[in-house]
């Protein structure tokens, strides 16, 4: 009865607009006034515990890392490199929109900055080439959730923290499903421009890729540093964090000197709000994951799920559906702090492997940033253009089928996330 009161306090709240942070704090207390299975003290407890992590602290460095690439120039020289080596051959603008979107999420860990880093420079070239303009819009936005599967991905560190995964496990581990989305965001772009006849008119040239790809030389090399520093064992994936955001602004002020102090002062500035934002979510999100843990919410899920069936394929399915629902009303954060504990201990008794289950709920997530009404990336991309959201839905159809179709081929074939942890 008070658990039911509680999800309804919840949901009730966020329905009308109360912050997501303050509806779950005020539905926790709610439980507790009537039925008092803990304490104020215990939420109070767990609440801090959600932020008073060294790990944590990836989090807002990543997120600080990626603007700072944005801002200095590294976005324009990602999308030289990538369209030197496609050259003349159909859709090649769109390929170059989802190869770009792969590089600069490799040094950003963002979806929102990568669709506003890639799409606007490539929006305006796709439709000058022929590309419909809602089309472009959609395909940057959808390409853009690569910016959250491409390590390092501010959500895998997210889910490493709050279900006690290795960052870097899952940062190796998402290497090869992003190379799957891309490669089916590229497979339906070239249809669509088949049937289109839209087709690049810049041939590929010796000369001009290595010209742009040693230009994008220092963007490039930063995955290399991350992972390489992780695995090498020179530094945790917190200290990793760090050094991207000065090995950013090193090259930023250094290397292409297009960074400059306002510009660095109005990053930190900026995110210092997305960044309070996120932990303040945490915090609560935190404290709700251990009072559903406290009331067995877990095994009671658990319970249910198996309930209609225990084969593994079913059981991906159902998460799949679960994820995609919470991911059209929740934002990222609050979505894995209180769901990933719950449902990993699902799947792990289907033998699904914790690694493997952080990309595929990262996976489910980025369908979720193209998925309204909370769909940051498809805002993004109207802010962009100034086409309407529902207009971007619409385009982005085919689009949309083909990420949840590369969903399901990642969740399926575990051996795609685990080759290379060699865990097969």
């Amino acid at each position: 009865m008070a658990t039911g009161v509680m999800f309804i306090v919840m949901f009730g709240l966020m329905f009308l607009g109360v912050p997501i942070a303050v509806a779950m704090f005020i539905s926790m207390f709610v439980l507790i006034n009537i039925d008092p299975v803990t304490t104020s003290s215990f939420i109070a407890q767990t609440t801090y515990g959600g932020v008073a992590s060294f790990t944590n602290l990836a989090l807002p460095f990543f997120m600080i890392s990626g603007t700072i690439m944005e801002t200095g120039g590294l976005s324009k020289r990602l999308v030289s490199a990538a369209n030197s080596i496609i050259g003349g051959v159909t859709g090649s603008l769109g390929m170059v929109t989802v190869i770009a979107c792969m590089f600069f999420g490799a040094v950003s860990g963002s979806a929102p900055a990568t669709v506003a880093a890639i799409g606007a420079i490539m929006i305006p070239m796709m439709v000058q080439e022929g590309y419909s303009k809602y089309y472009a819009t959609a395909l940057a936005c959808c390409a853009g959730g690569l910016g959250v599967i491409v390590p390092p991905s501010y959500p895998l560190v997210l889910y490493g923290v709050t279900c006690n995964q290795s960052v870097g496990d899952l940062f190796i581990a998402g290497l090869l499903p992003s190379c799957v989305v891309g490669g089916v965001l590229i497979l339906i772009n070239y249809a669509y421009c088949k049937k289109h006849h839209l087709k690049g008119e810049n041939h590929f040239q010796m000369k001009s890729a290595f010209r742009a790809w040693w230009d994008a030389k220092w963007a490039l090399i930063m995955p290399v540093i991350i992972l390489g520093g992780i695995y090498g064992g020179f530094f945790t994936a917190t200290e990793a964090a760090v050094v991207a955001v000065v090995y950013g602004i090193f090259i930023g002020f250094v290397v292409y000197r297009e960074l400059k102090i306002e510009k660095l002062w109005a990053v930190f500035r900026d995110n210092a709000a997305f960044i309070a934002g996120t932990m303040f979510i945490m915090c609560p999100a935190k404290a709700t994951g251990s009072v559903f843990a406290y009331l067995n919410i877990n095994q009671t899920i658990a319970d249910f799920m198996f309930s209609i069936s225990s084969n593994y394929y079913v059981v991906m399915f159902m998460i799949f559906v679960i994820m995609f629902i919470v991911g059209m009303f929740i934002q990222t954060t609050p979505a894995i702090i209180i769901l990933a504990p719950t449902l990993l201990s699902v799947v792990t008794q289907v033998g699904c492997d914790p690694i493997h289950f952080g990309i595929i709920l990262d996976l489910a997530l980025a369908i979720a940033f193209v998925t309204p009404p909370v769909a940051i990336n498809l805002f993004v991309g109207s802010s962009l253009t100034g086409i309407s959201i529902d207009k971007i839905t619409k385009a982005e159809m085919p689009l949309l089928f083909g990420l949840i179709a590369a969903f399901f081929v990642v969740a399926f074939i575990p051996a795609i996330s685990l080759l290379l942890l060699g865990r097969i």
